[in-house]
């Protein structure tokens, strides 16, 4: 068997000195962004959130060391560098835009979707362009440990020409209570992160098939639970995102099965693995590779988790960019493609049809 190849999981750390300001005190905010900050020794220097005593709360258990009454005052706080944004979409482009207009703010990390729509997304990006400031929007399944060493296999052609690939989800997400006054959940919540992640993956695609039915869980107005979204790359990758949200009972002494799994076929080998998320474990991935393996399955192991150690990447990549001057890898111009992906999704639905995404203008 072939020398087996060293993989990188985790984004290494290469700038942390840049102060950051945290809008938001819910779950995603307090286990994942501010863990993962913490472990990489990025400074937290203020919080706020919709109520103070909430940001408090945060604020003690991460000692964080100044709290403000309102979103608005900690983006006028000229100590915050970069704006840390885990706030519903229907608010965010407004703090997106207060923050622009400070001189001190020299970035933004948004949470995703970035807006409501994707026209309110595309003027975000060409306002952060204007007013000369870095937006990103946190699109963390890119750095959680399997996704990234799947792309260190692509890139090296271990995989030989890819021809088919699959993200096969049973799970069941935590619906904050503010999706409830949405027309969209699924696809805009949850599946934007696999189809983000097959963009990062295999490029661009020509087309989407979605198809959908109603959660049987989920008790608010839906128009999308399960779906399921074929897609097709101009490379001539075929791909499929489930996700199926029911995922089957879950009550007292119903041991159910959640899970996340991937597969990747070319024509040199197959990479396979599971996503941790549902069950709190490390993402797993596993390869075989005719020209690199030898044709015997390889399976390199690490600890970290995507949730929250993704989350040291997300963050680390705009300190980066802020240091040097250049584009983040998780920049807002390349988000807008994913809310097109999305949006295509939608009208796929909609219409009953393939949709091409030629057909969703982004200029």
């Amino acid at each position: 068997m072939n020398e087996p190849r060293r993989f990188a999981p985790d984004a290494p750390v290469r700038t942390r000195r840049y102060a950051i300001g945290c809008i938001g005190a819910g779950m995603i905010m307090a286990e994942c962004h501010l863990a993962a900050y913490k472990e990489a020794g990025f400074p937290v220097v203020a919080i706020a959130s919709r109520t103070r005593a909430n940001a408090e709360k945060v604020a003690t258990r991460w000692q964080i060391p100044t709290v403000h009454d309102t979103p608005e005052a900690l983006i006028e706080d000229s100590d915050v560098e970069i704006l840390d944004l885990a706030f519903p979409p229907d608010q965010q482009p407004a703090l997106i835009r207060h923050a622009l207009k400070q001189k001190h703010i020299k970035a933004i990390l948004a949470q995703k979707p970035l807006a409501l729509s994707l026209a309110e997304a595309i003027k975000l990006r060409d306002e952060a362009e204007a007013a000369g400031k870095i937006l990103s929007v946190n699109q963390n399944m890119r750095y959680d440990q399997s996704m990234r060493v799947l792309k260190q296999v692509l890139e090296a052609g271990d995989l030989g020409q890819v021809v088919f690939a699959q993200i096969d989800m049973h799970a069941i997400p935590h619906w904050q209570p503010f999706l409830r006054n949405y027309d969209r959940l699924t696809l805009a919540n949850m599946s934007v992160h696999h189809l983000d992640v097959l963009r990062f993956l295999f490029g661009e695609p020509d087309e989407i098939t979605t198809l959908t039915r109603r959660d049987p869980r989920t008790a608010f107005d839906h128009r999308d639970g399960i779906t399921i979204s074929t897609l097709r790359f101009a490379s001539g990758v075929l791909a499929l995102s489930l996700e199926d949200v029911w995922s089957g009972p879950r009550q007292e002494g119903y041991r159910d099965d959640q899970h996340i799994t991937w597969r990747v076929e070319g024509t040199e080998g197959v990479a396979k693995g599971s996503i941790g998320w549902p069950t709190g474990a490390p993402s797993t991935f596993s390869y075989a590779s005719a020209k690199a393996t030898g044709g015997e399955w390889v399976t390199p192991q690490w600890q970290t988790m995507w949730f929250p150690h993704a989350f040291i990447g997300v963050m680390e990549q705009l300190q980066h960019a802020v240091e040097t001057g250049t584009a983040p890898a998780l920049s807002v111009a390349d988000n807008v493609r994913t809310m097109a992906l999305v949006e295509a999704g939608y009208r796929s639905i909609k219409e009953s049809r393939t949709v091409r995404l030629s057909e969703i203008p982004i200029h």
